[in-house]
């Protein structure tokens, strides 16, 4: 429920510290382990000053869980009996959704099915998935609207029939400090991620149902969209950080708090109440900028999108991330993806003159996607959380000299001179190009 009733909301928010104590006790069992998945530091071999596609999800080795992750119904991937062949199952696990041979831990491949271990406890039954044949095949049910679904649509309401949820990233306000997508250069205004991501989507949301898309956003303020909050979070932070400094553990029940609990929240109130058929989720991008209140500026400006895919070694560990993994493979969520946001990564960077972004050769949580220069897979908690389709949007360097001069001219309407140029407001730009790029995939499709 987004706005639950007082009594609702502190019956809710009573179960879940019941749950968070829960796992901390189980947690200090087995202090001392470590999965890999702990809180990220800055990292420069990816975009932005602090990695915030990454969750700061330390799992219990008692349950191979992320935190306040719940045990996956493998129960419910039956649906997708015989509806994938076994070349095309091992073709995408092994092109997309993983970075090296460690699923082959956990999937024994048989030629009429897959062996799946949902648990490293051995006594925990594996999950049976039969693959299609040319004498049974089985279409994979989605909630979703595919393109070629579609009905045609009329040539100026390319978007009828399509529902599309806008996630404006991050949430800005008074948490955009504790976020770190916070910066500010002397009397300059300052740059929020969370409140310039709201304004696109506001601007967005007109231009898309003027193409004839039934719209909802995520977010509409910036209050966040779970109930919990960094304190109820503590207990939790105590347990997984094994005793670290004080502000050691706040830092981590803060992010606990703004990485994953509110990104849980959006997920439940995307696929148990908006339902759409595409997400589109807003943010960007930028290098690190070091003190906040003394940022670094860089030359270089930059775009991409995120799909779903390419999962680690330390994520194809943890079950509820291999049931996902396996669940987006089977909705075939990536084909969808990777056919709209090709059109959509063409037609943004020909509006935007964007270079594309190039992941460093060393990076291992990252995949190219169909020759695309500004399409790439990685495994973020959003577009793996959200039952449907998403483009993960990452345009512009928030501190390059060329885009922190366009945020600092706020938005406009029609040209204005920014750095010697006559240019549109960036947020402007950025909704229109996307609107353009989606008008362009669904009207050329049909």
């Amino acid at each position: 429920m987004r706005n639950p009733t007082p009594l609702i909301a502190t019956l809710l928010l009573c179960a879940l510290s019941l749950f968070l104590i829960s796992r901390s006790e189980k947690s200090k069992t087995s202090a001392g382990t470590d999965d890999g998945n702990t809180p990220a530091p800055p990292d420069h071999s990816s975009p932005g000053p602090s990695p915030d596609e990454t969750s700061p999800e330390r799992p219990s080795a008692a349950t191979a869980l992320s935190l306040l992750a719940e045990t996956p119904d493998w129960s419910t991937l039956d649906i997708y009996q015989y509806t994938v062949s076994r070349s095309d199952f091992e073709r995408l696990l092994t092109e997309i959704f993983t970075t090296d041979d460690t699923w082959k831990s956990y999937i024994t491949l048989h030629g009429d099915r897959a062996e799946i271990l949902t648990s490293h406890d051995p006594a925990v039954p594996s999950f049976t998935l039969h693959f299609s044949t040319p004498e049974k095949q089985v279409p994979a049910p989605r909630h979703w609207q595919s393109t070629d679904s579609l009905p045609i649509p009329p040539a100026d309401k390319p978007l009828e029939n399509l529902h599309i949820a806008i996630d404006p990233g991050h949430i800005g306000g008074e948490w955009a400090k504790i976020e770190e997508r916070w910066f500010r250069i002397g009397a300059d205004k300052p740059v929020m991620e969370g409140e310039m991501s709201l304004h696109v989507a506001n601007l967005l949301q007109p231009m898309l149902e003027k193409l004839g898309a039934r719209v909802s956003l995520v977010r509409k303020t910036t209050d966040p969209v779970t109930t919990l909050r960094p304190e109820n979070l503590a207990s939790l932070a105590t347990a997984e950080t094994a005793g670290d400094d004080p502000e050691s553990l706040r830092k981590f029940a803060e992010k606990l708090f703004y990485r994953t609990a509110e990104i849980r929240a959006r997920a439940e109130l995307v696929n148990h109440t908006l339902k759409p058929d595409l997400v589109l989720c807003l943010h960007f991008n930028a290098a690190g900028w070091g003190d906040p209140t003394l940022p670094t500026l860089v030359p270089d400006t930059h775009f991409h999108i995120l799909l779903n895919g390419a999962y680690t070694p330390d994520e194809v560990n943890l079950s509820d991330q291999r049931f996902a993994m396996l669940e987006k493979l089977l909705q075939r969520t990536h084909e969808e993806e990777a056919l709209v946001g090709n059109t959509v990564a063409n037609t943004f960077a020909e509006i935007s003159k964007l270079p594309p972004y190039i992941y460093p050769p060393l990076g291992n949580n990252v995949r190219p996607v169909a020759g695309n220069p500004f399409l790439y897979a990685r495994n973020l908690l959003a577009n793996r959380l959200y039952d449907c389709p998403v483009i993960y949007m990452e345009p512009y360097v928030m501190n390059s000299v060329h885009d922190y001069a366009r945020i600092q001219a706020g938005d406009y309407e029609g040209l204005r001179e920014v750095n010697g140029e006559m240019l549109p407001s960036i947020f402007r730009e950025y909704a229109s190009a996307l609107a353009r790029g989606l008008a362009k995939h669904y009207a050329r499709s049909q």
